[in-house]
């Protein structure tokens, strides 16, 4: 192996380890991340103080373990301010938000995640009700799981879902689909409704209507959603919802066509 090998393959290790925190959403320590990615803590330890002197990842003094770190942050927050989608549909998700007083969400299919595909949030409307669910920029859950995951998925290319088929979908609640027949009806109902409904299949109690965002190609590049208490999304509250939603992604994604 020539010393540019190594230095790329360092660099695909450095790069496993900060996915894995950001996957992972918490603090780890050297040798579960060592075990977890299969490479020797002393390796894994070199990566993270190396990360660690440019401020890619932060070290907590007290348990010893690791976060990503600031510069991160830095880096998103400058592509989020540049990012063309995000800025075209602020208004509508302000809009969509106000209307019902609940929170509003835009997320793209994050595909650094080998197990399942995950979603990854670019944008959100916060709202001031007292039960809300806000997930924060940056973060993601696997997309059998959410109405912005399935809507996603649902409108991606054949090929990308087929290879996915036969793995584990992951249960968070009792309401979560992890039969594959069951999930590809579901994928053909989404397609044919132009919506995607989450019924406390990611937490017990949160209803969520999703919609997809598509270009002029007509190709999937992002979803929104509506979500909160199932009380208050309710089946008298739904139909509206449902309807406002399509409406908000189709405006949007005819701003990119």
């Amino acid at each position: 192996m020539t010393r540019a090998d190594e230095t790329i393959l360092s660099v695909h290790k450095s790069i496993d380890v900060l996915l894995l925190l950001q996957n992972e959403g918490r603090e780890m320590g050297v040798t579960e991340i060592a075990k977890r990615l299969g490479m020797n803590k002393s390796t894994i330890h070199r990566i993270l103080s190396t990360l660690d002197s440019r401020d890619f990842v932060q070290q907590n003094s007290e348990t010893g373990k690791y976060w990503l770190g600031l510069r991160l942050y830095s880096l998103g927050m400058t592509i989020a301010d540049k990012l063309p989608l995000k800025v075209i549909a602020a208004p509508y998700l302000k809009a969509l938000s106000e209307k019902f007083n609940e929170g509003v969400h835009m997320a793209v299919l994050d595909r650094s995640f080998n197990l399942f595909p995950k979603i990854l949030i670019i944008d959100k409307i916060q709202t001031q009700q007292l039960l809300s669910f806000t997930p924060p920029i940056g973060s993601g859950s696997t997309c059998n799981s959410s109405g912005m995951g399935k809507c996603l998925l649902a409108f991606c290319p054949d090929e990308y879902l087929r290879r996915y088929i036969g793995t584990p979908l992951p249960r968070l609640t009792k309401n979560t689909i992890t039969e594959w027949p069951e999930f590809l009806q579901e994928m053909k109902h989404i397609r044919e409704d132009g919506y995607a409904i989450d019924q406390e299949e990611l937490e017990i109690g949160l209803t969520c209507v999703a919609g997809p965002i598509l270009n002029r190609k007509q190709e999937i590049v992002a979803a929104i959603s509506l979500s909160g208490p199932t009380s208050r999304i309710n089946s008298d509250m739904l139909p509206d919802i449902i309807a406002e939603v399509k409406r908000t992604a189709k405006a949007i994604s005819q701003l990119l066509q």
